[in-house]
């Protein structure tokens, strides 16, 4: 690690060498390693050693901004002057306001040693175990196993200056047991939660749990979504409405909606990045300390997130959701908590007439941004459920569905959670979901 104390050199160094009437400087540096198989072969072992240094220069209302990944002398005075001449050569923006002042930053516990020195061996040892699985279930073995370090700091002339080291380790696989798929991830800021035996097993068993899988016709079906799928579903609103840019602009379903319901009451989503139950982070790229931002709770819309640039068009401060270090075009709510509930899915499942299990979505899409109009597919273990049983592996389908709507009728959401990247994330059962399409797989 190059450490807080070089890092913050760097960044003075290159602050020094602008003449803005603000500057910020921002640093990310870091190593990430990557193993990856198929069938049930390890072949690829990657690592990456980069950083990127940015810098945004402030001329009056006029804002420029350059990236490098060369650390040396003259690279550090180049972007910072190359950043002094975008400001001076942009055209002026009449909503800037300002950079953002400092403000206490709380503590948080991202990093672990052990990730962040995991070696190919180590990686190769958990696909070992994860292959040993799926040849037990006969199963095939596919999939990725990376980890790494990464350190990140913000310092601004207004006197903003933030620090922190963070480690992540990332595993999914798909396994493959003749015509059936399965699929499981894991993410954690310690590779000593990942589980990846857990993982391979519920991945195989789902695969051969879904060979020969039968056509069935679409149409509207009650649907039990693991969190997988659902993730796909609470990610969308993240992206499509619940960041201060999308609402201002006008294309936001949470547009002249505060205060009204936009779900079914038994749905809250928050975003909290400073829960450690997430992946957690203490500031965004603008070193504003994170704030817990409910978003939607029983079913009423409740809140946004801001950047500076956004919560200044307000008057209101930033909630810590600025994404770019170089001037991201929008806020956006990433580290996306849904309240679980009292169930479990064999409950789900159990309560269940006629409906479709899904394991997770495929290339979602936005159709139509305001009406939460997505599609895409099923992909890696959809089955049919009958008289409260699952009775058959059925071939994927396309999607188009509304996902307000969708969440405006869940009928159950599961005590336990899955954490998904960033976001935190319960199964949950819902009525009448939209299948538009059948496959041949």
């Amino acid at each position: 690690m190059l450490g807080r104390d070089r890092i913050a050199e760097i960044l003075g160094q290159a602050m020094s060498c602008s003449d803005a009437d603000m500057t910020q400087a921002s640093m990310s540096i870091g190593r990430w390693s990557l193993t990856r198989f198929a069938n049930s072969i390890i072949h690829q072992n990657v690592s990456e050693h980069n950083a990127q240094l940015s810098v945004k220069a402030v001329i009056g209302k006029r804002v420029g901004a350059a990236t490098t990944n060369k650390l040396d002398d003259e690279s550090i005075r180049a972007v910072a002057r190359k950043a002094f001449e975008f400001a001076r050569n942009s055209p002026e923006n009449p909503d800037f306001v300002t950079l953002p002042e400092p403000k206490p930053i709380s503590d948080v516990d991202a990093y672990d040693a052990r990730t962040a020195d995991y070696s190919p061996e180590d990686r190769a040892g958990d696909v070992a175990g994860m292959i040993g699985e799926a040849k037990k279930l006969g199963a095939s073995a596919s999939g990725q196993l990376s980890t790494g370090y990464d350190e990140y700091a913000v310092v601004n002339s207004l006197g903003v200056s933030a620090y922190y080291p963070s480690t992540t380790a990332t595993l999914t696989t798909v396994m493959a047991a003749d015509s059936g798929f399965g699929y499981a991830d894991r993410f954690a800021a310690r590779v000593s939660e990942i589980g990846p035996i857990e993982a391979a097993v519920e991945a195989a068993t789902r695969s051969v749990r879904s060979k020969d899988p039968q056509p069935i016709e679409p149409g509207e079906y009650d649907v039990v979504l693991l969190p997988y799928a659902v993730t796909d579903l609470v990610e969308a609103l993240a992206w499509l409405g619940l960041g201060a840019k999308s609402v201002q602009e006008g294309r936001s379903f949470m547009c002249g909606k505060m205060g009204e319901k936009i779900t079914g009451a038994n749905i809250t989503i928050w975003d909290d990045a400073l829960d450690p139950n997430g992946i957690p982070r203490p500031f965004d790229s603008e070193g504003v300390p994170k704030q817990r931002i409910d978003l939607i709770v029983n079913g009423v819309a409740k809140g946004i997130v801001y950047d500076t640039f956004t919560a200044k068009k307000e008057g209101r401060e930033s909630t810590g959701h600025a994404l770019s270090p170089v001037g991201a075009p929008y806020p956006m709510a990433t580290n996306v908590f849904m309240q679980p509930g009292d169930s479990s899915v064999e409950e789900m499942i159990a309560s269940t007439k006629k409906g479709v299990l899904v394991t997770r979505f495929h290339y979602t899409n936005v159709i139509h941004p305001i009406l939460t109009i997505i599609t895409g597919m099923t992909r890696d273990g959809t089955f049919l459920i009958e008289d409260g049983k699952i009775t058959k592996p059925v071939k994927n389908m396309r999607f188009t569905d509304n996902v307000l709507e969708r969440l405006s009728n869940v009928e159950m959401i599961s005590r336990e959670t899955m954490r998904q990247s960033c976001t935190v994330i319960p199964a949950i059962k819902a009525r009448a979901f939209r299948f538009t399409g059948a496959t041949e797989f």
